[in-house]
């Protein structure tokens, strides 16, 4: 352990890499609290430098957009959605506790439980479907270089992503600060290096010709980036600014982790647009086997090296997963600790991808229904949780997010309905086509042409679920933040419904 000076001139101790964190759901200590927002950078960098990224170019062009119009609409969906993160951080800041314990201001320390059990089952999705890819991802690659990529090679390299990922899950915050460092530094050298190589297959007099879309498309295509990057982080995003001392710029923070988390993301799909718009074969063969497409354009010898790029990048966002869908395990009620349900997210995970890899026909298709399904009620909770925030002046009172007659009360029915409305909402604004049992949604898509209609795929449902969570909460909670921020910070009010 290793120790810091206070203001009073004592010693507080400050974690190691090395020990295990045992900060659960509880306000970080005063002592405890270290750092600067610039080191935000690191773990939002690193968890989003993916080449996984640079299939999104083909996916963003898959809506018939033009060049330039593909290039804004990724800046925009990239940049904005990452924004939203940096908001969220700041609650973290301002309160020192994991995101959904935050979020217990906005519904009731009781009420919380809606949002929880969404964030811990889209965390739990995200990690299963990365332990995959990263698998899959080797497997590929040793097939490639004959080294066999059978069942033998698949289990091993399951093993090796979920014991690193186990390891730093049950360890915490410390350990993956120092981890997402590492694979900041190796990643980012590795994506260049993949970059230079594939740079001659870019063909500029291709790209630029590509034709133009109309608005619904281009709208389409800032939803998707916006649903598969920064709204899969929003329900966590506070939970790695909690440390930061409360006197730490606000503006830091958010623009650390804006920055840190776009910056990669923005130069890989660039990139992306740049490589699939010249090679129409390159694009269809991503839409089936995104990591396996790439390597088709590389030499033998940098395998071995992209091998590392993919499951390195991979390995940054899985164990920011595994860490936040523990705490939000916690914050459901579940009675243990934050490295026993951070282990047992990891037996779920391992359960999952040994089903997917081994015996699963069928995956890519219905797991991304499933995240556009989830992704609305997050979209909901996330204008909730940021309309809260814009509506409070003082910093959160700690004790009162650990107990139903505090000021937060047990449920605040407003926030409940509001999230209940966005997501119905906007269930009723897409459409699903990746899994048969979801194809009921976009069942209030009349007006804009049906589920086969211009703006059918333009994820409006999405924007709606925020507005609706954003603006209602501005609306009908003004009152109850009033309250709850006029009681004195030693009261503890009985249990509210405001």
């Amino acid at each position: 352990m290793t120790s810091a000076p206070t203001a009073a001139g004592r010693q507080d101790v400050v974690p190691r890499a090395t020990s295990v964190e045992t900060n659960g759901l509880d306000v970080i200590a005063e002592g405890e609290r270290h750092g600067v927002p610039r080191s935000l950078f690191w773990p939002w960098f690193a968890s989003n430098i993916s080449v996984l990224a640079i299939p999104y170019g083909a996916f963003v062009l898959g809506f018939g957009l033009s060049f330039w119009q593909a290039v804004v609409a990724s800046l925009v969906g990239i940049v904005l959605s990452f924004l939203l993160c940096g908001f969220v951080s700041l609650a973290g800041k301002r309160g020192s506790a994991p995101t959904m314990v935050l979020s217990r201001a906005s519904f009731g320390v009781r009420g919380n439980r809606l949002p929880s059990f969404v964030s811990w089952l889209l965390t739990v999705g995200w990690e299963t479907v990365l332990v995959v890819l990263a698998t899959l991802a080797t497997a590929t690659i040793a097939d490639r270089l004959g080294w066999g990529g059978g069942t033998g090679t698949k289990v091993v390299a399951l093993v090796v992503v979920v014991a690193v990922t186990v390891t730093a899950g049950i360890f915490g915050f410390e350990l993956i600060m120092r981890l997402q460092t590492w694979i900041t530094v190796a990643t980012a050298v590795l994506t260049i290096g993949y970059v230079v190589l594939a740079l001659p297959k870019v063909s500029w007099s291709t790209v630029s010709a590509l034709p133009s879309a109309p608005l619904p498309e281009v709208l389409g295509a800032i939803v998707l980036l916006v649903t598969a990057l920064g709204l899969g982080w929003v329900n966590c995003a506070a939970d790695y600014s909690r440390y930061l001392p409360r006197s730490a710029s606000s503006r830091g923070v958010v623009g650390w982790t804006t920055f840190g988390a776009s910056l990669g993301p923005v130069v890989l799909v660039v990139f992306g647009l740049l490589l699939t718009g010249s090679d129409e074969k390159l694009s269809t063969a991503i839409q089936a086997d995104p990591i396996g497409a790439l390597t088709t354009i590389l030499p033998t010898w940098y395998l071995v090296p992209f091998a590392l790029v993919a499951i390195l990048g991979l390995l940054g966002g899985i164990v920011l997963d595994i860490y936040s869908s523990g705490l939000s395990l916690l914050s459901l009620g579940v009675p243990v600790t934050r490295p026993v349900a951070a282990a047992i997210d990891g037996a779920l995970m391992t359960v999952g991808a040994v089903v997917v890899v081994f015996f699963a026909d069928s995956f890519v298709g219905p797991f991304q229904g499933f995240l556009i399904t989830m992704g609305v009620p997050i979209a909901a909770w996330c204008g909730i949780f940021l309309g809260d925030l814009t509506l409070r002046r003082r910093p959160y009172a700690d004790a009162d997010l650990q107990s139903p007659r505090g000021r937060y009360g047990a449920v605040r029915w407003d926030s409940v309905a509001l999230m209940v409305v966005g997501t119905v909402l906007g269930w009723g604004l897409v459409t699903n086509t990746y899994a048969g049992w979801l194809s009921w949604q976009g069942f209030l898509l009349g007006p804009f042409g049906g589920r086969s209609g211009t703006w059918a795929y333009s994820g409006l449902g999405v924007l709606v679920a925020i507005v609706v969570g954003f603006v209602g909460t501005l609306v009908l909670s003004r009152g109850a933040v009033a309250r709850q921020e006029g009681l004195p910070d030693d009261a503890v009010a009985p249990a509210t419904r405001g």
